[in-house]
């Protein structure tokens, strides 16, 4: 068997050489002096480490090698970790360990990744998916997962974090897997067993802010830190001051790490619209260039989005309909609308899809988001969004659970929880059929009971603040009722809140839970047997949606090969007649009964179909013509008013939206 051995080579921290020796490098650019503290069982070593240019220092040693255990001191006093550790076996605040990446021998040599077309994501929390909560657990269920029909694997996120348990969102060395997990090498292990079995690994990282423990950056490289800007969860990075070229340094190694010294096959950035940088090209652009020039040259890398401010513009296809920059953004508003039709939750972000829940619904199926510029009665009118409609649908992430919309309730309540059965169920047809790349939450393949609380390991007065904070993010929410103190909702810090929120895999032998994974095992099969390979080539334009009734609507899609792909869907509690059955194949009707019904010309309650016709028809028009009323546009209504808009600075997003503490 040919092995190949991976790393990344980068100017921050310790970096093997040839030569046996260790390269120690740190930008700290506020402080006078640095040294090298080697740990060892008789003590330790301190080395002077040289002063260069531009506030790096740096020293080449023999006397370090894998596995040695180090940290650095500053001027004289506190020990810090590298902020580019490899690994860190004692937690945030003690030393970081060598790392030989050229030790890990790779046998995928061969894995060239997945088309984005095949994507079908499965979102998971290593800690809180397996009895064990590390990477080998992770390993262990791939056979599940393939089997299931997903596609690829997405990890929230790894990189180190304070404490025993964390979302991940709190982390301070990005790129040391936390060690609660496994070390580096169980991580690599799990990647090359999902590529042997034809998944790809996505991993969740953090590019808009440092957690609140365990960050020393403050103390010796305060320049990381934007003193104009704030996000929900402390400072924000400073992308744009004069000494950004090496804070964007970081951050795009970072990304480039993961993906060529993890043999990663995407990223997904979190919360990007928490990233202030009027820089041209952004952070962001720049990021995703590095990318496709490095290792997306050589196979498939996709590049993913979390971003409020739906930002049509990171997300545009080349004249050839390939990807410049983001493969595609998680789409929060086709979440929003369903959540709203299956629950009649209105309160929240919610409030801004209840009015016109089937026009909004059949704007995110045909045309990606459902707010282009409108203005957003949560956000107090503002603006938000760009337009879409030139985007192919393969460019918006759907989904009906995530860890934000399940961890960001106060109870951490799943969507079975929330509403009938026979709602879900129509609303995961709609989602696993459509063009865009769903996305699954862990446990929701077999209606798992378990929550998913938000849950941390904070200490002393930071972790009061976490508790209190949290419980007053839901005052004011209709579906949160209870005591105004709101003392009854989990405390993140409490042990119980996080082993709550572990799924219980025993409840697959009981005939519910098997009847949901069944579910959903058929409906991705028809997937993958049926949608897919018809994906490839799928432009912009080519969709269609018009009302059959307050609840329920069709809409269609011009699919890659020509062959064109209807959905009908009611979503509501009364059936709606009058409903003519389309042309083609019905790939999915739920039930003999529902064909029965069609019909005659009804679609019952509650109901999903699915046809597909080789060669298709017309294109058909847009959802603004097809019978709904508009949307109303926010200021002038025009495309520079959208422009304007998007390139303004985000609102202050609430803690409950996120799920994580005050800092």
């Amino acid at each position: 068997m040919n092995y190949v051995n991976r790393l990344h080579r980068m100017p921050f921290g310790a970096e093997m050489r040839k030569s046996g020796e260790v390269r120690f490098r740190l930008w700290a650019p506020a402080v006078r002096r640095v040294e090298l503290c080697l740990e060892h069982d008789g003590g330790e070593d301190i080395l002077p480490m040289q002063a260069l240019t531009g506030g790096w220092f740096e020293t080449v040693t023999d006397r370090a090698g894998p596995g040695s255990r180090y940290r650095f001191r500053i001027d004289g006093d506190i020990r810090v970790p590298d902020p580019a550790s490899r690994f860190n076996p004692a937690d945030v605040h003690g030393a970081s360990e060598v790392i030989d990446p050229a030790a890990f021998d790779w046998c995928d040599g061969g894995w060239r990744g997945r088309p984005w077309e095949e994507a079908v994501f499965y979102e998971l929390h290593v800690g809180a998916f397996t009895p064990s909560g590390t990477f080998a657990g992770v390993e262990d269920r791939l056979d599940y997962l393939a089997d299931l029909g997903v596609t690829a694997i997405e990890l929230m996120p790894v990189g180190d974090f304070p404490g025993t348990r964390n979302w991940g969102y709190d982390g301070v060395l990005p790129f040391a897997p936390d060690h609660r997990y496994g070390r580096p090498e169980a991580l690599k292990a799990l990647v090359q067993s999902a590529h042997a079995r034809g998944l790809m690994v996505f991993l969740d990282v953090v590019y808009n802010h440092f957690g609140p423990e365990g960050n020393y950056l403050h103390r010796y490289a305060p320049p990381f830190f934007s003193p104009r800007h704030q996000t929900p969860w402390g400072p924000a990075i400073d992308y744009e001051g004069p000494e950004s070229r090496t804070v964007r340094d970081f951050f795009i190694h970072n990304a480039l790490y993961w993906l060529e010294e993890y043999h990663l096959d995407g990223l997904r950035l979190d919360a990007v619209h928490a990233i202030f940088d009027d820089s041209r090209p952004d952070i962001l652009e720049e990021l995703a260039a590095a990318v496709r020039r490095g290792p997306g040259r050589q196979r498939h890398v996709h590049l993913v989005l979390e971003n409020d401010r739906n930002a049509a513009r990171y997300l545009a296809r080349g004249a050839d309909g390939g990807v410049p920059g983001y493969d595609a953004q998680w789409n929060d508003d086709f979440h929003h609308v369903l959540h709203t039709l299956v629950s009649g939750e209105a309160d929240g972000y919610y409030a801004d899809y209840a009015d016109q829940p089937l026009r909004h619904l059949a704007r995110c199926l045909s045309e990606g988001f459902a707010y282009q510029g409108e203005p957003s009665r949560y956000r107090n009118g503002e603006a938000r969004g760009e337009p879409s409609r030139g985007l192919p649908p393969t460019a918006f992430v759907a989904f009906l659970q995530t860890h934000d919309q399940v961890g960001n309730r106060a109870w951490g309540e799943r969507l079975t929880a929330l509403a009938p059965p026979q709602a879900v169920r129509a609303a995961v047809a709609v989602l696993l059929l459509a063009p865009s790349p769903p996305l699954l939450f862990m446990g929701e393949e077999f209606g798992a009971a378990s929550p998913f609380l938000f849950f941390c390991d904070f200490g002393g007065e930071l972790a009061a603040t976490v508790t209190a904070g949290r419980r007053r993010e839901f005052e004011h929410f209709a579906r949160h009722g209870g005591p105004a103190d709101g003392a009854d909702i989990p405390d993140p810090n409490a042990l119980d809140t996080f082993q709550h929120s572990r799924l219980d895999w025993d409840s697959l032998a009981q005939p519910g839970p098997r009847e949901w994974l069944h579910f959903y095992h058929h409906l991705l099969a028809i997937r993958r047997r049926e949608i897919v390979p018809r994906l490839a080539g799928i432009g912009a334009g080519q969709a269609h949606a018009a009302p059959l009734g307050e609840r329920a609507l069709q809409a269609s899609w011009r699919l890659g090969d020509g062959s064109r792909l209807t959905l009908l869907a009611n979503l509501g509690a009364a059936p709606v007649s009058g409903v003519g059955r389309p042309a083609g194949v019905a790939l999915f009707a739920g039930s003999s009964g529902l064909e029965l019904e069609l019909a005659k010309g009804m679609l019952p309650p509650w109901s999903a179909a699915w046809f597909l016709e080789a060669g298709g028809g017309p294109a058909g028009v847009q959802a603004e013509t097809a019978g709904f009323p508009p949307l109303k546009k926010g200021g002038r209504g025009d495309l520079d008013a959208v422009a304007s808009a998007s390139t303004a600075k985000s609102p202050s997003i609430p803690l409950f939206q996120r799920g994580r503490p005050e800092a």
